[in-house]
């Protein structure tokens, strides 16, 4: 008999997110770590578990996540966009509560280049007069 699990890929900034959705009683494993240990800030376990909250599959589902790149926050939301399409292919009638909550919307923001003759992307060196 085949385990039965529902993928779905997220990304933000420069971090992926590889999640799997298991049906099970609600543990979520991140990177081969309970997910507190991985992301030890409340507030990016509750970002990232928003998605089960919207949809009431809290309890229904067991998520492994394999995540790479970026920071921490990036990190967080790549997981709740992968968690979000991987409940839309476990359920495609979940898309307007989903959709509505902004959880399938790529978010586009990026670190700006670095721009020659300044110090950063927009700073520029110290004007002296003299």
């Amino acid at each position: 008999m085949a385990l039965v699990y529902y993928e779905g890929v997220g990304r933000r900034k420069t971090a992926s997110a590889r999640v799997r959705l298991y049906p099970g009683e609600g543990n979520v494993v991140v990177n081969d770590k309970p997910m507190g240990e991985y992301f030890p800030r409340e507030g990016d376990v509750l970002h990232l578990l928003e998605p089960l909250k919207v949809t009431d599959t809290a309890g229904t589902f067991n998520v492994s996540v394999k995540v790479q790149g970026g920071g921490i926050s990036g990190q967080s939301g790549a997981v709740r966009q992968g968690i979000a399409r991987a409940l839309l292919k476990a359920d495609p009638n979940l898309r307007p509560v989903l959709r509505k909550g902004g959880f399938l919307t790529r978010d586009a923001r990026m670190k700006e280049r670095k721009k020659p003759g300044l110090k950063r992307a927009r700073k520029a060196p110290q004007y002296t007069k003299r």
